[in-house]
């Protein structure tokens, strides 16, 4: 089955939470994975999601890093909140 994986990154002004965690994670930029799969037997192109990762690094970018499965709605909830913050002052 093909398959494939993009990385995006996103950028938060202000720390924030993740749903399914309880660490508040640091403003900053993160790199945001998206994998999926080729539905097959389609008369077209068609991808299903099938895993969303975020790298989560240590201070300053130094220490331990950790990749952490996530809902892609929870990432979207989290940076409209962080855009509503921005907005606001």
């Amino acid at each position: 089955m093909a398959s494939r994986t993009t990385t995006t990154i996103v950028t938060f002004v202000y720390p924030f939470f993740l749903a399914g965690y309880s660490d508040e994670l640091p403003a900053g930029d993160y790199g945001v994975i998206v994998n999926e799969d080729v539905l097959e037997n389609l008369s077209f192109l068609a991808y299903r999601k099938t895993a969303v990762h975020i790298w989560i690094f240590g201070q300053k970018g130094a220490g331990k890093m950790e990749m952490r499965p996530i809902d892609p709605k929870d990432i979207e909830t989290a940076l409209s909140i962080d855009q509503e913050r921005i907005l606001k002052n």
